[in-house]
């Protein structure tokens, strides 16, 4: 109770929790006449009050035996022989504070509808914000980008979505978990939610300084999205939204629209190292149901990230940015975007597709290109930046992106878990990272030698015949992806069996494995740099 104390809230303290109902009553209500602070009340009681087994562990995970039961209905009034009875007068309680509420609900109802008379602009947006809608067109103030435009991290480009929608979405909040300059998640005249005396912010303000304090920020949104009128997003680094799983996972269940900002996502980040270069986190929410999980390669899936977070009404979203700069697509687009997943390259009669994310997809084209120019072999990129949005399109559209009969692989600098459901193949980061510049970071990861070792593939199999489609008819592995219900990959894509299958024909799969280079060594001076922990062939 100290630790309340001492955040200055009003603290009551019920010493026999077990028996004093009068004191529970009491403090109730000392804490409603309390309206300047919050209040908490202190309960002492026994696990397993009137139970043979109270105040032991046993009682709290196991039922009673039948004559424990029935003690401990006889001890408090019930008829020991009868279970699962609800006694008539609580019914008739219940039902009296329901009638009691109604009466209320219509009572406010009335006075909105006067206040709506009487204030008709604040009125229509209070209820436009109860109705969970957003303001007619805010979605013309989201930033567009040419290919032209200059290479900026998407962290950036959150925060310039965050300036150009925040007059037009009033119901807009931020914050961060100490990490405000790092998350770029405050609006240059931002104001800071906090008492005025303090002379630090206002009650009106937008902005919340959480603490390093991830899942109290995580369920403090979740309790705001769930009251309404407003839309909580925060921001920390894309690791440590591992901290708030718990209550993100309880933003999914309650389907309440919340959006975390989560920064520094990958190995890019550089020299924080392996403490702060998630791995296995994205893998770990894209599996969470009913949960949005965006990695936007550029400006306009950016902004298709935070249009497509703010129109779900009912599902939270993490949005999942980089430290360095990103290119311009020359492809991209917000409604492309939008349907989770678009053909970034197209090439005819490509040998091979390339999906891939974020800070990942401008790196596949420049793979792309190096295949064409070097050695004549034609790839298709495909930038992915939402697994759940493009696990939901038509089959049509779906096998437009991912078309049949050609092998895909999938490359992200994050665990490869979850990519089977689009590619036969993946390269990715199974094991932690390491401190250093991003560029160095990048090299030693062995995505570059893995993309060399593609190249070598490509050489080799494209005089070969071309991999057999797969036949609608024909038995297909067991569907790899989380979504029972609902294939990311159509039935008729080339599966990975038949792939595999094609590579070991033509000799490619057995050439691939003999050519494979171990990881470079790492000079001297570079060891001196790098904090290398637990990289391991």
């Amino acid at each position: 109770m100290k630790r309340f104390e001492s955040y200055g809230w009003h603290t009551e303290w019920v010493k026999d929790g077990d028996n004093d109902l009068a004191g529970i009553e009491d403090a109730l209500r000392k804490c409603q006449q309390v309206t300047d602070k919050p209040s908490v009340i202190k309960l002492t009681t026994t696990i397993g009050f009137g139970s043979k087994l109270a105040g032991t562990g046993g009682v709290h995970g196991n039922p009673l035996k039948t004559d424990d039961a029935e003690q401990v209905k006889a001890r408090f009034g019930f008829d020991p022989k009868q279970s699962f009875v609800v006694p008539q007068e609580v019914y008739d309680m219940y039902h009296k504070h329901a009638a009691e509420g109604a009466a209320k609900e219509q009572e406010w109802n009335q006075l909105f509808q006067k206040y709506q008379q009487t204030h008709p602009t604040e009125g229509a947006d209070l209820a436009r914000r109860l109705s969970g809608k957003l303001p007619e067109g805010w979605e013309k103030s989201l930033p567009t980008y040419k290919s032209t435009d200059a290479a900026v991290a998407s962290r950036k480009l959150s925060e310039t979505v965050l300036e150009k929608i925040h007059d037009v979405i009033p119901e807009l909040l931020s914050g961060s978990a100490d990490l405000t300059g790092s998350n770029n998640t405050r609006w240059k005249n931002a104001v800071d939610f906090q008492p005025p005396q303090l002379g630090i912010g206002e009650w009106s303000g937008r902005y919340l300084r959480y603490g390093v304090r991830e899942h109290a920020m995580a369920a403090v949104m979740n309790g705001l999205a769930a009251y309404g009128t407003v839309i909580p997003a925060g921001g920390t680094f894309l690791n440590f939204v591992s901290y708030a799983a718990g209550a993100l996972r309880l933003s999914a269940l309650s389907r309440v629209r919340v959006i975390h900002v989560a920064t520094h996502d990958s190995i890019g980040l550089g020299e924080d190292g392996p403490t702060h270069q998630p791995i296995e986190t994205l893998a770990h929410f894209r599996a969470l149901p009913n949960c949005m999980v965006w990695r936007p390669a550029d400006g306009n899936e950016t902004s298709a990230a935070y249009y497509m977070a703010l129109t779900s009404k009912h599902t939270p979203s993490v949005l999942a940015l980089t430290r360095q700069n990103l290119p311009q697509l020359e492809l991209s687009s917000i409604d492309r975007a939008m349907k989770g997943g678009y053909v970034a390259v197209d090439t005819p009669n490509a040998a091979i597709t390339i999906v891939s994310t974020g800070s990942e997809v401008s790196i596949c084209i420049e793979a792309a290109e190096y295949l064409q120019k070097q050695h004549g072999v034609a790839a298709r990129i495909v930038s992915i930046p939402c697994f759940e949005v493009f696990d939901v399109q038509d089959k049509a559209y779906r096998l437009s992106v991912l078309p049949d009969g050609i092998p895909v692989l999938s490359v992200e600098a994050l665990s490869t878990m979850g990519w089977e459901r689009y590619s036969h193949e993946q390269f990715g980061l199974n094991r932690f990272g390491a401190s250093g510049p991003y560029k160095e970071v990048y090299a030693v990861s062995d995505l570059s030698s893995s993309l060399h070792l593609l190249s070598r593939l490509l050489i080799i199999s494209r005089n070969s015949s071309s991999p057999p489609r797969a036949s609608a008819s024909a038995p297909l592995p067991p569907l790899t992806s989380t979504r029972a219900t609902r294939s990311a990959r159509p039935s008729t894509v080339l599966s990975s069996r038949s792939c595999k299958a094609w590579l070991s024909a033509s000799k490619c799969y057995d050439l691939l494995v003999k050519e494979r280079q171990p990881l470079r060594p790492i000079s001297k001076n570079t060891i001196e740099r790098l904090s290398i922990s637990t990289f391991t062939r």
